[in-house]
């Protein structure tokens, strides 16, 4: 009965890493196919004789180190009965209720970091969805009309200066006119996509250089790749508000810019400054990433049992 469960799980993995898809197996298919090769290996584990269960037993107990926390006490007594049987002892049937016991446990553990990073993921990729969108629209809402907030400066002494135009303003004309309506007069469609576009570069570039710091995983998901992505829509926000912070004279003696190669200059510094804001996902992405395997998978060596103590 035992065999033909295993047996029956190990097709059900297969069949679920047989889906026909175009580009790549999806990742739900991978993790049903691995929680079903988990079943089968501890149907297998039953099933094998105590000589074979022995001679596995290192690669169990790597595993469950792997997985486990160093206090758990499945762990705890696995070790015990590795030293055991190192020492020269055998492995009877409660021992192998042990290990099944724990191999159970640390397969489920395993695929709990997996399901983990595997939200973590679907996170980013939303909150990258969502920033993108909300970048599209600015650009679209700017672009239909420019004239509501304009994206310019006014230098002493040079004019109306805007992303993509600027105008020579006469004293007379501020004295008398209204800055906001001038503003309006010079500003572009074009000036927010341009800016975006400048800040979304910036970020490309903060992306790519951030890579470097994140370390591969064996899981199926593109953490990478997510964190890569929202980089982007958010570094186009960053310059948009980093330039209207400079225009609302945040930012004591840069509010105004006297050129448009200014502006677009420090569009890609506000850009590249997003790191400052995702620089905390990147950490937890880490975070979550170093889970993969077992934070805690430091071995620790069992206490032999001093001569002196009754067996």
């Amino acid at each position: 009965m035992l065999a033909e469960q295993a047996l029956k799980s190990l097709d059900e993995a297969r069949s679920a890493l047989r889906h026909d898809h175009r580009r790549r197996l999806p990742t739900q298919h991978m993790a049903v196919a691995q929680t079903r090769y988990d079943v089968a290996y501890i149907l297998m584990l039953r099933l094998s004789s105590l000589d074979d269960v022995r001679a596995i037993l290192p690669g169990i107990v790597a595993y469950i180190r792997e997985h486990l926390p160093v206090g758990d006490e499945r762990r705890t007594q696995v070790d015990e009965i590795s030293l055991a049987v190192r020492s020269g002892g055998i492995v009877d049937d409660v021992q192998r209720e042990v290990l099944v016991d724990a191999s159970t446990v640390a397969h489920q553990a395993h695929l709990r970091e997996k399901l983990r990073v595997r939200s973590f993921a679907n996170i980013v990729f939303g909150v990258s969805a969502v920033l993108a969108v909300i970048a599209f629209l600015v650009a679209a809402f700017t672009a239909v009309s420019p004239e509501t907030v304009p994206l310019c400066f006014h230098p002493e002494g040079v004019g109306i200066v805007c992303p993509t135009a600027s105008a020579p303003v006469d004293r007379s004309e501020v004295a008398v006119g209204n800055v906001d309506d001038l503003y309006a007069s010079v500003a572009r469609a074009w000036d927010y996509p341009v800016v975006e576009f400048v800040g979304l570069v910036a970020a490309a570039v903060a992306a790519a250089a951030s890579l470097r710091r994140i370390r591969g995983t064996s899981t199926p998901y593109n953490v990478p790749v997510a964190l890569a992505l929202i980089k982007l829509p958010t570094g186009a926000l960053t310059a948009v508000l980093g330039l209207l912070l400079m225009r609302g004279e945040f930012v004591p003696g840069l509010s105004a810019l006297n050129s448009s190669a200014q502006i677009i200059a420090w569009a890609v510094i506000f850009g590249y400054a997003q790191q400052l804001f995702t620089r905390f996902v990147d950490n937890q992405a880490q975070v979550v990433l170093n889970s993969v395997g077992g934070p805690n998978g430091a071995a620790v060596k069992p206490v032999r049992p001093s001569p002196n103590q009754s067996e």
